[in-house]
């Protein structure tokens, strides 16, 4: 059995941000109806869902709401057959001045899916953790055995989310899986990552590129690698996943210096780096290494990235350098 054969919508939270955009446009390209949350503001504004197409939200039904009001997310969840819960307020410096909303939006935002999705019977759900609930690493590379440290409040609150997910499937027998994919990059991504950061300080001309620590590597993951493992553990069978934790990742490693020569390469240009010490975490937070292992992913769902670090960063940088998009970013912000 499958979560899909339920024959309900499937719904994205967080479907405005940069990986859930990318998700809701692959889901519907596939066929799905597609329920998509993204976050209420004022402004009417539907995040990154604003600049699709007719095509692109053909099937796609947007709700504006808030993942830490209970009562909204059972309206949203309620005869759905697959729920792939994105939503989460990311971003680690920022957590280190207002951990409470981290602990609002990711631990009780995700209480309120798993319990929402409990009362509505629905077919499975995904829930997705990152690979900062490890800390730096121990051992590489690393598996889904490696032990979790919560080395800034954001990693903290993931850690607390995946654990509610874990007793929700023991204690309810709820269909839960989760993903915990390591660095995602690609198009859409805020410039609190560092490839965002390096190309827009680039592509707005600038001669020196102001960053963190420059020696700390990561597994950098393309978006459409990240999706596709999304919807891997969202329609592989019950007896393959249902229960389980799934690291998507490359089991190849980059440095941020390595990453600052590559594009800037790609620009044709020999920047300053300048490290500032406000895009530095705290000594004993930063996180020095992240190298994953996909291999319990690949022998399940038979998911593999499909993109190299030199094609996803190309790919990235061509999308910055269109003026439609660069204007959307500020590339002086380190929070």
């Amino acid at each position: 059995m499958t979560a899909d054969s339920t024959g309900g919508p499937v719904v994205v939270t967080g479907a405005g941000g940069f990986i859930g955009s990318h998700l809701v446009e692959a889901l519907a390209a596939a066929g799905h109806r597609v329920r998509a949350l993204v976050r209420y503001n004022g402004a009417g504004s539907h995040g990154w869902l604003d600049t699709f197409g007719p095509d692109q939200l053909a099937g796609v039904e947007v709700v504006a709401g808030d993942i830490r009001d209970r009562g909204m997310v059972q309206r949203l969840v309620d005869g759905a057959s697959t729920v792939y819960h994105l939503a989460a307020l990311g971003g680690i410096p920022y957590s280190y001045l207002a951990p409470q909303s981290y602990v609002d939006t990711n631990i009780t935002g995700t209480l309120n899916v798993l319990e929402s999705a409990r009362t509505a019977g629905v077919g499975r759900v995904v829930v997705t953790s990152t690979s900062e609930v490890y800390g730096t690493a121990t051992t590489v590379p690393m598996t889904e055995q490696h032990r979790l440290r919560g080395q800034s409040p954001y990693s903290a609150s993931k850690i607390g989310a995946d654990k509610l997910a874990e007793s929700y499937h023991l204690s309810f027998g709820l269909p839960v899986v989760t993903l915990r994919p390591f660095n995602t990059y690609g198009p859409r991504q805020s410039t609190r990552a560092v490839i965002p950061t390096i190309i827009s300080q680039l592509a707005k001309g600038g001669g020196v590129v102001r960053l963190g620590a420059l020696r700390t590597t990561r597994d950098l993951l393309y978006v459409t690698d990240t999706v596709a493992a999304f919807q891997a553990v969202g329609t592989a069978p019950d007896d393959a996943v249902v229960g389980g934790v799934f690291q998507a990742a490359t089991g190849r490693e980059t440095s941020v210096g390595d990453l600052v020569r590559k594009i800037a390469a790609m620009f044709g240009v020999q920047p300053e780096v300048v490290v500032t010490e406000s895009r530095l975490r705290p000594a004993e937070s930063e996180v020095e290494r992240l190298l994953g292992d996909a291999g319990l992913l690949r022998s399940r769902t038979g998911w593999q990235p499909a993109t190299s670090i030199d094609e996803g960063l190309k790919a990235t940088v061509e999308w910055f350098l269109d003026p439609a998009n660069l204007v959307r970013y500020r590339s002086d912000r380190a929070v």
